[in-house]
């Protein structure tokens, strides 16, 4: 068991922000020492001859090459736009702060 210390949880407590009870302290203690207990348990699996994956199933992914390509001008962009302001799509404001 990695035993986290009160003080330790208190010390991230007061880095967080969080304004914790000592009963909190003690419980959040206890289950940080289980999620260390739990890492360490995964660490400590043979993983020899296992291929790191970024995904559970194994897919391949096709890429198409990273060139440029056609592109609207700003003009051909906005011609259909209901409105527009300075080069760009104008939409209602939705929140009462800032500048239209």
């Amino acid at each position: 068991m990695s035993e986290i210390s009160r003080d330790e949880v208190k010390h991230l407590a007061t880095l967080a922000r969080l304004a914790l009870t000592d009963a909190e302290l003690d419980e959040f203690a206890g289950q940080i020492d289980g999620i260390i207990d739990n890492v360490s348990a995964v660490r400590s699996v043979d993983a020899d001859g296992v291929v790191p994956m970024s995904h559970p199933h194994s897919i391949e992914t096709t890429m198409r090459p990273d060139v440029v390509g056609h592109m609207l001008t700003p003009d051909q962009a906005l011609d259909q736009a209901p409105a527009q302001a300075q080069q760009r799509f104008k939409v209602p404001r939705i929140l009462n702060e800032g500048n239209e």
